[in-house]
């Protein structure tokens, strides 16, 4: 046996890739932060983990891991994937964890996760997700944790999680959600935690929570809701519920009567000035109310003595009348709380609900209607002009690949419960004023892959809610400017690859609510300094592949929310000082890869720091970079194919590289003695002044090279005697 297993050992060794780190003994290999474009073939059969993060994918192809069956354990975060091929992970029946966290995934089809019947968790987390198809997880049986956390989901279909029958947390946070359908968690039994936090509903959306029977704890902090309705919530074993810092105003007294086992309730953060006695809460044993502007005046006394009746510990104080401002409740007498002329203000009202009209089930010649998911497909039949008569309740409708030309005015009527609208690869040259009349419901609108040169306004008239458009691949040779303003909801704009020369002042005009912008592929030269000024909540621009000779810096100013930034691919051989010091204080990644740069200058990151999580600077052609040592915060630096001149002035690099927990991947190219070994491990600094004196506390560099994980220690942040960029002249 043991013969057998030394040779396998062999084996997998000899098959190991030569940018990767082979653990023969616990069957795990590590290929982080490399230049991989492709996963490598010959990684050993028997694997059990692989770690491939921070490469570049972009598309994880059919069948990618076929030659590794016995994978339990897959990490492919921050490896700019785009796009899940259909039957991209066959044949890995054994994985129980699946990690994409940090890519740029856009869709999940219903085919993307086929195979993983024995999966558990899946992490996607921080990809760009927009919609997923009903279905996309209808393969994974076993997972127990879904993370869909920071994506750009903005509705969720009915059913959309069919299939997750053990599924037991499901983390939606940090989307824009602001529509759910009624059935939309119909299909998650097993469910006992849901994390919607940190999304953009306007009301509890009850209708949906109800299905979830087993749910003990659910999530609504930091969404944008006034009010919790008459019997809002009905989730028959829900123990936590939090609505923290959301905008309440108003609790009706039997908003939680159908959730007799709630025990914990948070409210801190609102704009609550009371709460009346809640009825049929009989299980509650604590009230959060910290942060609300309370009047304890008469009016609370009701709600004052409900609490001592049914012994439930509130926390919380006063913020008027000024003589008990700052008094917590617990320590009030009701004869202090009384009533001069204040009084709260009037409960708001909730509007009625609109009866909903049952669609009829009509369905035009060619394409199928279905009822289950309120889907209908007509793609690829050769249409000449847009169908009609599609059912009323349709919710997605897919056009793709017809020859259109072009959208008349009212093309869809009676779809007025649509959401989204697909529109890809039609050979559309014209949308014309109206041609969305009617779909006041949609979100979603993808016209990818037409012939589309410019838009007018009135084009989208009709559309309020509209949030996601997607005109890439078209032949724009500038921003349509005006064209966004009846779009007051337009939260994800992309023009990728068209033919944009620059971003002129007034093109966004509208777009006020835009978070992220996709200009990828253009060819932008210029970018004017007030051309972002509209768009004050923008989150995520994306710039790479264009002809920018330098960093837009004054465009930069007046985007305070700009957490991601990627100016790969363009011309820009020199950076100046303080180019990125308008949006040090909210910048987490940045994106300077494969543009030939040249030079950086000592203060080029000014005002950068410890927020900074990834720093992607690969393929360039400086020989030495600025002082990093207070970017505390990385999770990712790529310094691979960049010739670092590796003599003395590179000590300070060399020092900070060693103290990091990191693969960067740095390595010299000149001198020509040096040339092709590590930044990290060259001897050319044995003989540099002061390395003694640096290295004497030192532990050995190789201790942690086959890791990428940050150390959780605290940094010093101590700067080093030099800064690293100082010239060799």
């Amino acid at each position: 046996l043991l013969l057998l297993t030394a040779a396998l050992g062999m084996t997998a060794a000899a098959r190991c890739p030569v940018p990767c780190v082979c653990d023969n003994l616990r069957a795990h290999v590590l290929c982080l932060n490399g230049s991989l474009i492709a996963i490598p073939d010959t990684i050993p059969e028997l694997t059990k983990k692989l770690d491939l993060r921070g490469n570049s994918f972009m598309v994880i192809p059919a069948g990618a891991f076929l030659a590794t069956p016995y994978l339990t354990h897959l990490d492919l975060q921050h490896c700019k994937v785009e796009r899940l091929e259909e039957g991209a992970f066959r044949g890995l029946g054994r994985l129980v964890y699946l990690n994409l966290a940090s890519n740029g995934i856009a869709l999940l089809y219903q085919e993307s996760l086929d195979g993983l019947s024995s999966l558990q968790q899946l992490i996607l987390e921080g990809n760009r997700i927009e919609e997923i198809q009903p279905g996309a997880f209808g393969h994974l049986g076993s997972l127990t944790v879904l993370d869909l956390r920071a994506n750009a989901l903005v509705y969720l279909p009915d059913m959309v999680f069919q299939g997750l029958q053990v599924l037991r947390w499901l983390r939606l946070s940090h989307n824009a959600l602001h529509v759910l359908g009624s059935e939309a968690f119909a299909a998650l039994p097993a469910l006992r935690r849901l994390s919607l936090d940190h999304n953009e509903l306007q009301a509890l959306p009850g209708e949906a929570l109800a299905r979830l029977d087993g749910a003990t704890r659910l999530d609504l902090g930091h969404n944008p809701i006034t009010y919790v309705a008459e019997e809002a919530l009905a989730m028959a074993s829900l123990r936590h519920l939090f609505l923290d810092h959301a905008s309440l105003q108003d609790v009706a007294p039997d908003a939680f009567a159908r959730s007799p086992q709630l025990r914990v309730l948070d409210l801190r953060e609102n704009q609550l000035q009371g709460l009346p006695p809640l009825a049929g809460a009989g299980g509650l044993a604590r009230v959060s109310l910290d942060g609300n502007p309370l009047l304890c005046s008469c009016l609370l006394r009701p709600f004052h003595k409900w609490l001592a009746r049914a012994r439930v510990q509130a926390e919380g104080a006063c913020a008027a009348p000024p003589a008990l401002r700052g008094r917590s409740l617990d320590s009030l007498k009701p004869p202090e709380m009384r009533c001069g002329r204040l009084r709260l203000p009037p409960s708001p009202t909730t509007p009625p609900e609109q009866p909903r009209a049952a669609g009829s089930r009509q369905c035009p010649r060619g394409c199928v209607c279905s009822p289950d998911f309120l889907h209908a497909s007509c793609e690829n039949r050769d249409l000449q002009e847009i169908p009609r008569d599609f059912p009323g309740d349709t919710r997605l409708l897919d056009l793709r690949r017809n020859p259109f030309s072009t959208v008349s005015p009212d093309a869809f009527p009676g779809l007025k419960e649509l959401v989204s609208l697909h529109l890809q690869s039609c050979s559309i040259r014209a949308l014309h004023p109206g041609a969305l009349r009617g779909l006041e419901s949609l979100v979603y609108l993808y016209l990818t892959d037409n012939h589309l040169s410019t838009l007018v306004a009135a084009a989208f008239e009709g559309a309020p809610h509209l949030a996601y458009l997607d005109l890439d691949h078209n032949a724009f040779t500038s921003v349509p400017a005006g064209a966004f303003r009846l779009l007051p909801n337009l939260i994800s704009l992309h023009l990728q690859h068209n033919a944009i020369g620059e971003l002129a002042e007034g093109d966004l005009a509208g777009a006020g609510g835009l978070r992220w912008l996709y200009l990828a592929g253009n060819a932008i030269r210029h970018i004017a300094p007030a051309a972002l000024a509209p768009t004050k909540m923008l989150e995520k621009l994306q710039l790479e592949g264009n002809l920018l000779s330098e960093v837009p810096t004054a465009a930069l100013r007046g985007l305070p929310a700009l957490s991601e930034l990627k100016l790969s691919q363009n011309p820009i051989k020199h950076m100046g000082h303080s180019v990125f010091l308008p949006v040090a204080s909210s910048l987490q990644h940045l994106y300077l890869d494969n543009m030939g740069l040249e030079r950086i200058s000592p203060h080029a990151f000014t005002g950068l720091g410890p927020k900074i999580r990834s720093l992607y600077l690969e393929s360039n052609k400086m020989s030495n970079i600025p002082n990093m040592s207070n970017f505390t915060g990385l999770e990712i630096l790529n310094l691979q194919d960049v010739p670092f001149h590796c003599d003395c002035q590179l000590l300070p690099l060399h020092r900070w590289i060693n103290k990091l927990n990191l693969r960067v991947g740095a390595t010299c190219g000149s001198p020509a003695e040096a040339r092709g070994l590590k930044v990290k491990l060259s001897s050319t600094f044995l003989t540099c002044p002061g390395w003694g004196r640096s290295h004497a506390g030192e532990t050995n560099p190789n201790k942690n090279k086959a890791t990428s994980k940050p150390s959780k220690k605290k940094r010093s942040g101590k700067s080093p005697a030099r800064g690293f960029s100082k010239s060799r002249a």
